[in-house]
């Protein structure tokens, strides 16, 4: 197997989107997706649909085929809380801080979980979690509306008070609801509207990508696009991209059916694809071994320095950010996957899975639709 597939920082990611979004509406600061200037922006934001996924089935999603063109990467780990960080305030991960779904709490001993957003036992402000600016609130600076359309549930929930503050929420259910959601956003004059659907890679877990499930929901997700761009008036501009690709899994790694990957081992963090395996103090050369020679062929092993040296979080990470990175960090690369299956019971009966560092979860489309 080759190299990870590193994330493009600073040319062709969701984290130089913000700022290019920022730049097209006047903001000035460096337009890299070289975007272009607009009043009225919608973005759809399709969770799970990798660009290489969406090029293998032309013809069930043919009004987004037709616009697909430039393709950019996730950062690292290709989940759903790191992407919604990077698009909600320009940064790396290295940057928000956001460094995987579950996470040390540095002088803790626990794991906090930052897509539902618990630690047993210790509150976590996500103002002080993940304390930068959004660009929601940039955007406000420059009197644009900064709306987002999707489900009541993740209303003032950590994981959104996270990434989306300074929005306004407004909550729609069905397809029908989003749609006219944003219809009625893209009203005022200057606006960013932001459309979020989900059910494409929640089918992607539980059936697996390429499924008839799943295929069912990219033929929704692509005709959603298609009404959505019926509704953008004449001087608006949609954008279409995901959050990370996915991978079905073929190779089931039980850690409890092997003792050796848990010893020296404190937390196990991260996820199937991405773990945070975090060791007893003077334990990280030896768990870096053992973790190395058991997934020989089925991971990339690294020792934190090594990770954040080579860029996966980023050009830089901040300091006090290093602890909530495993000591060693296994990424699973193939259709290898890495779970205790009595501690992530659902995450074990999953299909379909992402993560990691290969160009089927890091590569998301980013489709320009105008009227």
């Amino acid at each position: 197997m080759a190299g990870p597939h590193l994330p493009a920082y600073g040319t062709a990611s969701l984290s130089d989107f913000p700022g290019s979004l920022l730049a097209s509406f006047g903001g000035g600061g460096e337009n890299t997706l070289g975007l272009q200037p607009a009043t009225r922006v919608c973005l759809f934001l399709v969770d799970g649909m990798g660009a290489e996924l969406l090029r293998a089935h032309p013809g069930v999603a043919p009004f987004l085929s037709a616009a697909l063109g430039r393709t950019i990467t996730a950062g690292f780990p290709s989940s759903t809380p790191t992407s919604l960080a990077t698009l909600g305030t320009g940064g790396t991960p290295g940057e928000h801080g956001m460094l995987g779904i579950k996470m040390a709490v540095p002088g803790e001993g626990r794991l906090f979980n930052c897509l539902r957003w618990t630690a047993p036992g210790l509150p976590i402000d996500p103002d002080v979690w993940q304390p930068a600016d959004t660009i929601y609130q940039r955007l406000a600076v420059l009197d644009v509306d900064a709306v987002y359309v999707a489900t009541a549930a993740f209303d003032g929930s950590g994981l959104n008070r996270a990434v989306y503050r300074g929005v306004d929420h407004r909550h729609a259910e069905s397809i029908d609801e989003r749609i006219a959601g944003v219809r009625h956003a893209l009203r005022s004059p200057r606006t960013f509207v932001t459309v979020y659907y989900g059910d494409l890679d929640s089918t992607g877990h539980m059936a697996g990508w390429g499924s008839q499930a799943w295929l069912d929901q990219l033929a929704l997700v692509d005709r959603m696009a298609e009404r959505l761009a019926e509704t953008l008036p004449s001087d608006a501009v949609m954008y279409v991209t995901a959050d990370h690709g996915m991978v079905n899994a073929t190779d089931k790694v039980d850690v409890d059916a092997h003792p050796e990957l848990m010893e020296g081992v404190d937390l196990l963090g991260g996820e199937a694809r991405a773990r945070h395996v975090y060791t007893s103090p003077g334990a990280a050369a030896s768990v870096e071994s053992a973790w190395r020679e058991t997934l020989e062929g089925r991971a990339w092993v690294v020792s934190r320095e090594e990770a954040v040296d080579s860029g996966w979080f980023g050009g830089r990470v901040r300091r006090e950010w290093l602890p909530r990175i495993g000591d060693v960090v296994a990424v699973p690369y193939g259709g290898c996957v890495v779970i205790p299956a009595e501690a992530e019971k659902v995450e074990w009966q999953f299909t379909g899975y992402h993560g990691s560092l290969t160009a089927e979860e890091l590569n998301v489309p980013l489709l320009e639709i105008r009227r």
